[in-house]
């Protein structure tokens, strides 16, 4: 499944800072959360270790759709009609992979199942498997219901300056520009826990009673959640306006920036936003 937190590409859809959280521990989700993120009202749970396959478009268009996109079918052909195109940076979730008649391969792009506005999602989508990167994940990762953080490491969000600092102990591992949220959707302030991170989401609003704005962004990459209201830090291929503010209340990252933190990065890991 490619699992849906229903949040914009950088939504935190409220305009009031939230309460840091000091304990990594997971509880119950609440009513808001279970909302904003397609979920059961249910503790979250350790992580699967199997591995999953997933697709990197790294030859594709540009931010502006400049150049040859790659295309996503209805069906596994080129006869069949293209649907969407997709940008350098998106990581999609892979279903199966398909043996067209002519031998060629398409991946068919796995969907979970609480994608909120499955309208925009006319038909199953493919992808010709000779134009994208494919890469295993473990896929989703969450600290269990009766966990704690134990980490070393530490990002830093200077919303000032634009800039993340990650650190592990003392030692320097990322200084990146970032655009965290604009006026009206700030990146909250606070001290918080990357609480879940996984490779993919497909980001879409409207949110009833958190945001009446339209997006539809499929693929947004390597997702580092660290408030239960959708914060996250995380890859944006729609924007190169990095070095100031341009988000939802999210942090964005350029795409390949993004994976080195995610890579880096544990659930458990401290988030520290400052002005």
């Amino acid at each position: 499944l490619l699992a849906l937190f229903a949040v914009s590409g950088s939504l935190l859809a409220h305009n009031q800072d939230v309460p840091p959280h000091t304990n990594a521990t997971l509880v119950p989700v609440d009513t808001q959360t279970a909302q904003v993120f397609g979920l059961e009202s249910v503790p979250l749970t350790e992580p699967n270790p199997t591995l999953q396959e997933y697709f990197e478009v790294t030859d594709g268009c540009d931010i502006h759709y400049a150049g040859p996109c790659v295309n996503v079918r209805s069906g596994p052909g080129i006869e069949y009609p293209a649907v969407l195109k997709l940008r350098n940076g998106i990581v999609l979730k892979i279903a199966e992979t398909v043996v067209a008649d002519d031998g060629s391969s398409w991946y068919k792009v796995a969907f979970d199942s609480t994608v909120r506005y499955r309208e925009r999602v006319t038909s199953d989508w493919y992808v010709a498997a000779d134009v994208v990167r494919t890469f295993d994940n473990t896929g989703d990762q969450a600290l269990p219901g009766d966990s704690s953080a134990a980490s070393t490491k530490k990002i830093i969000v200077r919303r000032g300056e634009q800039m993340l600092y990650a650190y592990e102990d003392d030692v320097l591992f990322m200084q990146e520009p970032i655009s965290t949220g604009l006026e009206l959707t700030p990146t909250p302030r606070g001290t918080f826990t990357i609480f879940r991170k996984t490779p993919s989401r497909y980001m879409q609003g409207p949110i009833p009673d958190i945001s009446d704005q339209y997006y539809d962004l499929p693929g947004v990459p390597w997702d580092l959640y660290f408030t239960y209201q959708g914060g996250a830090i995380h890859g944006a291929y729609w924007h190169d306006n990095f070095g100031q503010p341009w988000s939802h209340g999210c942090v964005n990252l350029p795409p390949e920036k993004a994976k080195q933190l995610y890579e880096w990065a544990d659930v458990g890991t401290k988030v520290v936003v400052v002005d």
